[in-house]
């Protein structure tokens, strides 16, 4: 049985910069919108949402006391990375919608294990269609089969749920074993000899002055 992720949310009064002072007091303002709802400012604590969106991402239902919602957007300081505000998308259960859905790599790729190529992840996320109730919180991909360089997992080869409509370019490479590296051979950088060796090897080298021969007398 699935598990119901419930969120308590407060109507909110306050807006524009003064939410500041909600955040200092361990708030987030959100903001909830959907089809044929109308707009409305709300209040979440910040604890509560940080540790329910860590665990469960973009991708699944979340009710807001009665509201079932995902979350639609989380804005974050640059610098901090404290949730400065989040938007959550109203949906009705009965309406397919899209959502961002992690990849999972799961196992070992004999081809890294065995030190023939790199594995190198291109995608993480996948589009996925499906009712709100169904949407996963991750696709795993196993990499066992990974055992050569130049192996690839590509969208069309992922199984999923009947449930699941996957979006995302079927020919796009989830993951791939790329070549190793190849060590670049060290130039031999040549060594310019500093002026006194160079005096000293033109001093070795240069020939001996000639004895003058002894002076006869007559």
């Amino acid at each position: 049985m699935a598990i119901k992720h419930i969120l308590k949310a407060e109507p909110r009064k306050i807006t524009g910069r003064k939410v500041k002072s909600l955040r200092s007091q361990g708030l987030i303002p959100a903001n909830v919108f959907g089809k044929d709802v109308k707009s409305q400012s709300l209040q979440v604590k910040a604890s509560d949402f940080s540790k329910l969106y860590k665990e469960v991402g973009e991708s699944t239902l979340i009710y807001l006391d009665d509201r079932p919602v995902m979350v639609h957007e989380v804005a974050v300081h640059p610098v901090t990375d404290k949730i400065l505000h989040v938007d959550f998308h109203q949906v009705n259960l009965k309406e397919k919608t899209t959502a961002e859905v992690a990849i999972k790599l799961t196992g070992e790729a004999p081809a890294e294990k065995e030190k023939q190529g790199i594995l190198v992840q291109q995608l993480h996320e996948l589009e996925i269609e499906a009712l709100p109730a169904d949407m996963p919180e991750s696709i795993e991909v196993s990499i066992a089969s990974l055992a050569a360089d130049g192996d690839a997992i590509y969208i069309k080869d992922i199984s999923v749920s009947s449930k699941l409509t996957i979006k995302t370019d079927p020919e796009s490479i989830v993951v791939k074993i790329e070549p190793l590296a190849k060590e670049e051979p060290k130039e031999e950088v040549p060594v310019t000899p500093s002026p006194a060796t160079v005096e000293e090897s033109a001093a070795q080298e240069a020939p001996a002055p000639a004895t003058p021969p002894p002076s006869q007398t007559a």
